[in-house]
């Protein structure tokens, strides 16, 4: 039989003097600690009685009492409920000894970190430049046929087996897909499907660190949750400065033995990696036996050229990882990503995959696998590449007519965000506060920056905001940079 009550209650033989104040101690300790929450409906006198197997007369008095002493409350008709009792039984906290974060139960590396911020606030901007997100205009109507579609499939029990590395009806739209848009050349059992470009990372980082000895090298200014990955891995992190054409290569020691880039659009920057610097990269991960991973993350969004080859199109040694999201050309709460994984560690990343969170929804997979080969997202990326790239013109020529002496804007070929250098003292940080108070969000390059010395300037984001609401914006930004 089915527990009339979810709880354990353990009473005494019948018979026993102890029995009413058995079953009343084990019903009020319930409440107090919260097993019955406040405004559960207990179960008919009767039915408890029935349940627990004693008299029915045992369990009223039992209520009876709970009732008198205000934990529980009977309503005329439809029976006996949990009161709210916490008011009354909650005592001031004494204050905590330490800050949580830094409790020594931690392990070292943990101590110190807070959740990362999240770019979405609640709060509402006039304009608004936020890095990293991607304008709303997705065809939900056709996802959501997509996605009953799926369901369908899964109700019918036409997809039965559930890879770790990902459906293969999607890995082999993402391998098609890459091909097209990036020129990666990659087979479906090359991809494994992750939930987005942090847990990409993430896995990544747990097959390829040795805690304490692994060097990871990475962009400074740089994505600063591939950071935290590889520290999280218990990796030695090493910061390489940026310059307009990428990585500075030449900054990068022998003891590297991961090198995590953005080549093709680096954040926060902006600036395309050099093909001489690239060449430079590949030479470097051959000769020292290092592992390149290659954050591409919104370079199909082009604006003005043909893009220069993805790492992994030209490595020729097994070396780099190619990391991509359809975060940015979709939608961030799809969180759904790819790694194209070198042959020798494919059975790694899978099983490391599979330890994590067995695989990604099955649903949202195969959604996805239909998106893509229906050919709803190369539409969809062309409708907004045009779109992007308005706002990426609007924005230079805002820049170059309002602040063209005090910001010199970085190259950029394609993404959702374009970077400018301040050319005049300014404290940015000050600057961010006071757009944010006239409600126009905006981003310092400083806070994607691990070292002290680094390119001051802002990072705009045209993902949010309309065109013709660009110039307005830059206009009264550049009123307030003295």
């Amino acid at each position: 039989m089915e527990p009339i009550l979810d709880i354990a209650i353990d009473l005494p033989e019948k018979g026993s003097r102890e029995l009413l104040r058995s079953l009343h101690r084990q019903l009020r300790a319930a409440i107090i600690d919260g097993r019955l929450q406040p405004g559960l409906r207990l179960p008919p006198t009767r039915a408890l009685a029935e349940g627990l197997g004693i008299s029915r007369n045992t369990v009223i008095a039992a209520y009876d009492m709970l009732l008198s002493e205000g934990y529980v409350e009977g309503r005329r008709g439809a029976g006996t409920y949990v009161a709210d009792v916490r008011p009354r039984l909650e005592r001031p906290r004494a204050p905590l000894r330490a800050d949580p974060i830094a409790d020594r139960r931690l392990g070292p590396t943990w101590r110190g970190w807070r959740p990362l911020a999240e770019t979405c606030s609640g709060e509402t901007y006039r304009y608004d430049f936020v890095a990293g997100m991607p304008d709303g205009q997705f065809p939900f109507d056709i996802w959501q046929r997509l996605s009953t579609r799926a369901v369908r499939k899964v109700a019918k029990s036409q997809v039965r087996a559930h890879d770790p590395a990902g459906e293969p009806l999607l890995r082999e739209a993402i391998a098609s897909h890459a091909s097209f848009v990036r020129a990666v050349a990659c087979r479906p059992e090359d991809i494994v499907v992750t939930a987005g470009t942090i847990q990409a990372i993430d896995l990544i980082a747990r097959i390829l660190v040795t805690p304490g000895e692994t060097e990871v090298a990475v962009e400074d200014p740089g994505y600063g949750p591939t950071r935290r990955s590889f520290l999280g891995a218990g990796a030695k992190v090493l910061s390489i400065p940026v310059d307009e054409e990428g990585l500075v290569v030449d900054r990068l020691p022998p003891s590297a033995r991961v090198i995590c880039v953005t080549p093709s659009h680096q954040l926060p920057l902006g600036v395309a990696m050099s093909a001489r610097r690239r060449a430079a990269l590949l030479h470097f991960a051959e000769s020292f036996g290092a592992v390149i991973v290659e954050d591409d993350y919104d370079s199909e969004f082009r604006h003005d050229h043909m893009p220069l080859d993805a790492l992994q199109t030209l490595d020729r040694s097994g070396s780099v990882f190619y990391v991509g999201t359809f975060s940015k050309s979709m939608f961030p709460a799809l969180r759904m990503g790819f790694v194209v994984v070198p042959e020798w560690a494919r059975y790694a990343l899978t099983l490391a995959k599979q330890m994590n969170d067995r695989h990604n929804p099955l649903i949202s997979q195969l959604a996805l696998a239909d998106f893509i080969t229906e050919g709803h997202l190369a539409r969809h990326v062309r409708k907004m590449r045009r779109i992007y790239s308005a706002r990426h013109e609007a924005l230079r020529a805002a820049l170059d007519e309002h602040l063209g002496e005090r910001l010199r804007a970085f190259r950029a070929h394609a993404g959702v965000h374009l970077a400018a250098e301040l050319t005049v003292p300014c404290d940015e940080q000050a600057l961010v506060a006071k757009a944010a108070a006239s409600r126009i969000r905006i981003e310092d390059i400083a806070r994607y920056a691990s070292r002290d010395v680094v390119q001051k300037g802002l990072v705009f984001g045209f993902g949010m905001i309309e065109a013709e609401d660009i110039e307005p914006a830059v206009e009264e930004l550049a009123s307030m940079v003295t």
